[in-house]
């Protein structure tokens, strides 16, 4: 009788872990990366002025569409992207809004200034100019 017991409670363990182990179905992770539309390559900003930077919205998914951003200003130096994390541009707005209004920080001219857009991964803009303020 101990035999049986034992044997059958193996089982149920064995039976169990598998059951744990194994997920129920696979997860899928849905990540947008919406490709930004401006500033374009080339585009002149003022230290100072208002800018609206945008980001193409048009294949949204349904689940990503109360998601909200981040935006950074950069610089591609060294072949590397510096970002201003400690100052960001624009936080909290909605992704699916497809633009973010903000005011260009006092920065030094430059022609190797970015925006990256964070809400699932980080989308860089094309190189733009930064033309000092008075």
């Amino acid at each position: 009788m101990m035999t049986s017991f034992t044997t059958l409670l193996s089982a149920l363990l064995v039976a169990a872990s598998s059951a744990v182990a194994a997920p129920a179905s696979p997860l899928e992770l849905i990540v947008f990366s919406p490709t930004i539309t401006g500033p374009t390559a080339g585009a002149i900003w003022t230290s100072g002025s208002s800018q609206t930077v945008t980001w193409d919205t048009s294949n949204i998914p349904a689940e990503k569409e109360n998601s909200t951003g981040l935006l950074l200003l950069g610089r591609l130096q060294n072949n590397s992207e510096n970002l201003d994390i400690a100052h960001p541009l624009a936080v909290d707005f909605p992704i699916k809004d497809g633009s973010v209004n903000i005011t260009v920080p006092n920065e030094p001219f430059g022609m190797d200034y970015i925006v990256v857009l964070f809400g699932d991964s980080g989308n860089k803009s094309p190189e733009f100019t930064i033309i000092g303020g008075q």
